[in-house]
């Protein structure tokens, strides 16, 4: 199958599960995974009209992105963001996935002010405690939202989590509802709507359990691109 073959497959999914939970299928951004994977994956899947692309590491990053000139991609930053990289992410990512601290907050901030632009964050939230993974406990959550509200560049506009790689993809449900339980009761608390609007969860084997559980926006490579020799 073509890249644009599988692209079509994982839209009519995203756009079934939405509906099998009442929601408008649009409501839903596909980011594609595109690490590792070269230049021509990323413009055939954007000739197949895919618009959003996720990669792990600001270098690789970087010269996907200065291959890519001539096309209006909005490239999201996936993976762990040291805070010695903040200046070199923040103006070019639309949108930086990953901010597990609050030094990385304001890290963001300060570069995307000095750069003349405004990235929207989202914050990763540690629901499983894996010592192999990054986030910022559940508990700590509200006064990195605190913070935010500050920003005079960066937006935070959401939250992201990663959780244990699913047998099956109904394992990952309690994490996904979970994630958007917490979201709710935060809004209840009175945090900001705006900061609070997306929930990016969900990746190539578990992404329907996730939009059936209020995913806006989900994460899928290998389903998209083929297998990889790391891990997704």
């Amino acid at each position: 199958m073509s890249v644009a073959d599988r692209l079509a497959g994982i839209r009519a999914r995203i756009a079934a599960a939405a509906r099998s939970a009442g929601r408008d299928p649009a409501s839903i951004r596909l980011v594609a995974v595109s690490k590792t994977f070269p230049i021509d994956a990323v413009r055939e899947a954007y000739a197949a009209g895919q618009r959003d692309f996720g990669e792990n590491r600001v270098q690789e990053a970087l010269q996907k992105i200065s291959g890519s000139t001539d096309l209006e991609i909005r490239w999201h930053l996936l993976g762990h963001l040291q805070t010695n990289k903040a200046r070199k992410a923040a103006p070019v990512f639309a949108m930086v996935q990953s901010v597990d601290s609050l030094e990385l907050l304001q890290k963001l901030d300060q570069a995307a002010g000095d750069a003349g632009a405004s990235p929207e964050l989202l914050i990763q939230v540690d629901l499983a405690g894996e010592t192999t993974k990054f986030g910022v406990p559940p508990g700590e959550v509200p006064r990195l939202l605190e913070a935010a509200a500050t920003c005079r560049a960066a937006r935070v506009v959401g939250l992201m989590t990663l959780p244990p790689v699913p047998e099956a993809p109904e394992d990952a449900r309690p994490w996904f509802s979970r994630l958007r339980d917490l979201r709710d009761t935060w809004l209840a608390s009175g945090v900001p709507a705006s900061m609070l609007r997306e929930l990016s969860m969900g990746m190539s084997a578990d992404f329907e359990v996730a939009v059936q559980e209020g995913a806006t926006i989900v994460r899928v490579g290998t389903a998209i691109f083929g297998s990889r020799h790391v891990e997704e």
